[in-house]
């Protein structure tokens, strides 16, 4: 087996994955996205989801990051503790057979707090070793965002926030739930909510304001779901940068939240540039496939 001759790369999520055929000069020349995240796969069924990506994409060696490494995904693969480099997690890839590996995800444990990552550890290294990224903090949007700090191409800390969780509850939950099913905008109005939400600390009072200000005629209905977005990612944003910062922050994920944290952050007045989560997976993970012996 060389891995050297191409190979598949798995993001594999807990409700999604992504597969991503790479040739033998690290280029993605096919791929796809479904539905089939580790929680649709049925007992014992990996190994047939697994041959469905080789079915797609070719017969090829598999290396597989996320949720699939997980107590719920194939085969789990412990965390590495941080800090933790592209060298730690290529040394601690565990096998689910001959030619299929995962990578472990990222701990931290100091100072009583204990923290957790898994799949977002190749996308970060992966913004460094492409050289996009160097030390400092990064943000990783998402149903569980990350802020993260790197040195020495590591990542040395980092603190969760449950901020897309937070929201998808409210949406679906909550008295707000009728005001939130349209869409976000980086708006005026997000950033106002934002600004006040990084100046003050009154997030469960304020939340409530997102349906007075619509009932007393003070807001439109149609910007409640950016206003509230902007309450939520602004307290995020607060939380993050209470961590040591460089002058520039990284934005590490999908385009559609990328936005919404930059806007957020120049609310600040911090700067941020953007990066494609999915290219950084992708330089990531090909570096780990570097790294493995034939």
């Amino acid at each position: 087996m060389d891995w050297s001759d191409g190979f598949i790369a798995g993001d594999w999520g807990t409700t999604n994955r992504r597969a991503y055929r790479i040739d033998a000069s690290g280029k993605c020349v096919d791929e796809f996205e479904d539905n089939k995240g580790v929680l649709a796969v049925a007992a014992g069924g990996f190994p047939a989801a697994v041959a469905e990506i080789r079915q797609r994409l070719g017969d090829l060696p598999l290396l597989l990051a996320g949720m699939i490494g997980s107590n719920r995904g194939w085969k789990e693969a412990p965390y590495v503790a941080a800090p933790a480099g592209l060298d730690e997690l290529a040394k601690g890839l565990v096998w689910a057979g001959k030619r299929e590996a995962i990578v472990p995800g990222v701990s931290y444990l100091k100072n009583h707090r204990a923290d957790v990552m898994r799949g977002e550890e190749v996308q970060l290294l992966g913004a460094v070793a492409s050289g996009q990224v160097g030390e400092g903090l990064v943000s990783h949007p998402g149903t569980h965002n990350k802020w993260v700090t790197l040195r020495d191409g590591k990542i040395t800390g980092f603190r969760t926030v449950m901020t897309g969780e937070l929201f998808g509850l409210l949406k679906e939950h909550s008295i707000l739930s009728d005001l939130l099913q349209g869409p976000v905008e980086p708006n005026d109005i997000f950033k106002e909510a934002a600004r006040f939400a990084i100046f003050h600390e009154a997030l469960p009072a304020e939340l409530f304001t997102v349906r007075a200000r619509v009932l007393l005629g003070q807001a439109k209905a149609e910007d409640a779901p950016s206003y509230a977005s902007g309450l939520l990612i602004g307290t995020d944003v607060r939380i993050g940068l209470s961590l040591p910062t460089s002058a520039q922050i990284a934005v590490v994920g999908r385009p559609e939240l990328t936005r919404l944290y930059a806007a957020a952050i120049a609310e600040a007045r911090r700067d941020a540039v953007e990066l494609d989560g999915e290219q950084c997976f992708l330089a990531g993970i090909h570096e780990i496939a570097k790294r493995i012996e034939a």
